[in-house]
């Protein structure tokens, strides 16, 4: 295993194990940023440009959309 491999399983391991015991909405997300950073990381070694390139301008458009539902979401329990 290379030294790229052992990074990318590392960021996916952390991100989804802090994913998961994260209370905070907002720190999910990011942490969920890290767990796809490490995948497109795997992707890209070996050598799925097209997935990868499909993950990195799917992921920020699909955050943009959850914070925008969670800030609905606090609109209407304020209201």
């Amino acid at each position: 295993m290379d030294i790229l491999t052992l990074m990318a399983a590392f960021l996916i391991l952390i991100g989804g194990i802090a994913a998961l015991i994260s209370k905070s909405a907002f720190n999910k997300l990011i942490l969920l940023g890290v767990l796809t950073a490490g995948a497109v990381m795997l992707f890209v070694k070996d050598g799925y440009l097209d997935a990868a390139i499909a993950v990195s301008l799917l992921m920020p458009v699909g955050t943009l959309f959850i914070l925008f539902l969670m800030g609905k979401k606090k609109e209407a329990a304020n209201d």
